[in-house]
């Protein structure tokens, strides 16, 4: 019997991992510096969480949700996308009672049944952020500017930002039935999925990827705006423009979520084939309450990671993830070999990294396992060196050799 990896997953190799580990380093360090802490949530929650969370039109409730019933006859389901989770723990953990806004960011698996294509998975990870208890419009933009830096700082080429605003429930309401109004004489031509939602929440209508072309003349919600939404979208533009995030404003973006009010938005990219959207977010000023917390306004976005590694990989820009080795050790002798082990812990005790060979290979093997594992010095210890106390201590790139006390070793290293 052979088995093989489910469909929709990937297993990241050594080589390969390293690469992970620097855009993840990348994400860290960046939320250091615009103060966000980070929080890890449960890989499953109760599925009612997505459905009131997440909007129970959406593709990801209704078609793409990996759901389960546990053995205390609980419907539970791994987490499709990182928010409702953060949002859930928000609230249970009462963490809208500090006295500053609250501000978050994780890094992890996400779960979608969905096909598998180029940066597509059905385990897929993603970064994000929630920011939690302030409405300036200040917050909206430091959240758009926060991913729009980490993709220029990983190295990302022509990473545009597309923006909108989708209002308060009042606009929204205003503008539904402008909408209704496009939509209703061609409801007969649009899939399934669109006359379904027609009924239920036409706003998702236009994120359909079937019938994506008939919208060109949908009415903008930016038309049906008052006064607030308006000044509160302007000041978000105004702070981008500031802050040079290169971004557009795309009056039928909606996301694929139901809980955004006011501001949403989108990060562009090319070098994934049809599939050119690496992440998103946007304000859900209502959702901490829908899930049982007061009424706490909110803003997140979140990045595919898949879809960042692939056009890194596109863009050929190069993540050398693997670290050289401080030291390879060669012994020369049965004395000198029992040395090695001890002497090489110490070394790592004191934060080298250090490897040695354990197949009993020749000296000339050895150096080209050294070589191999980007080794920037071999330390080449015989029963002779043993007796004196020293050991032979060689740069791989200059191949300069010298002999050292091996107690001094550390220091030499440094």
């Amino acid at each position: 019997m052979t088995f093989q990896k489910p469909t929709g997953t990937q297993d990241l190799l050594p080589g390969t991992v390293e690469k992970w580990q620097l855009i993840e380093e990348k994400a860290r360090d960046l939320c250091r510096r615009f103060n966000y802490r980070e929080i890890r949530t449960p890989i499953f929650e109760q599925t009612s969480l997505f459905e009131r969370g997440v909007g129970e039109t959406t593709d990801i409730v209704e078609k793409e949700m990996y759901t389960f019933i546990d053995k205390g006859e609980r419907s539970m389901t791994l987490r499709p996308e990182g928010t409702a989770g953060v949002v859930r723990s928000y609230v249970e953990n009462k963490l809208y009672g500090e006295p500053d806004v609250t501000k978050l960011y994780y890094i992890g698996p996400m779960f979608r049944y969905e096909r598998p294509q180029a940066g597509r998975q059905r385990q897929f990870h993603q970064f994000g952020v929630e920011a939690f208890g302030a409405t300036d419009p200040a917050i909206d933009a430091e959240v758009v500017a926060l991913g729009f830096q980490f993709c220029r700082e990983l190295g990302l080429k022509e990473v545009k930002v597309e923006i909108n605003s989708v209002g308060n429930p009042a606009s929204r309401a205003a503008y539904r039935e402008k909408l209704l109004e496009f939509l209703l004489p061609m409801k007969e031509t649009l899939c399934k999925d669109c006359q379904s939602r027609m009924e239920r929440n036409p706003l998702r209508v236009l994120d359909c990827k079937v019938d994506q072309d008939k919208f060109g003349g949908a009415p903008s919600i930016l038309d049906s705006l008052d006064e607030e939404c308006t000044a509160h979208f302007a000041k978000v533009q105004e702070l981008l423009t500031a802050m040079e995030v290169d971004y557009v404003i795309n009056h039928r973006l909606v996301r694929g979520l139901d809980y955004y009010t006011h501001t949403a938005f989108e990060y562009k990219a090319q070098g994934i084939g049809a599939i050119d959207t690496i992440g998103g977010g946007g304000r859900y000023n209502g959702l901490v309450a829908e899930v049982g917390g007061p009424d706490q306004p909110g803003i997140g976005m979140a990045l595919g990671l898949e879809r960042i590694a692939l056009i890194l990989e596109k863009q050929e820009i190069g993540l050398s993830g693997i670290k050289p080795l401080d030291v390879y050790f060669v012994a020369l002798g049965e004395a000198a070999d029992k040395e090695i082990t001890p002497l090489m812990f110490k070394l790592r005790q004191a934060g080298f990294s250090a490897e040695r060979d354990y197949l009993g290979r020749k000296m000339k093997a050895q150096m080209k396992s050294a070589d191999r594992m980007q080794a920037r010095y071999t330390a080449i210890l015989g029963d002779d060196e043993l007796e004196r106390g020293e050991i032979a201590l060689k740069s791989m790139e200059t191949g300069e050799q010298r002999t050292v006390k091996l107690v001094n070793l550390a220091d030499e290293l440094k």
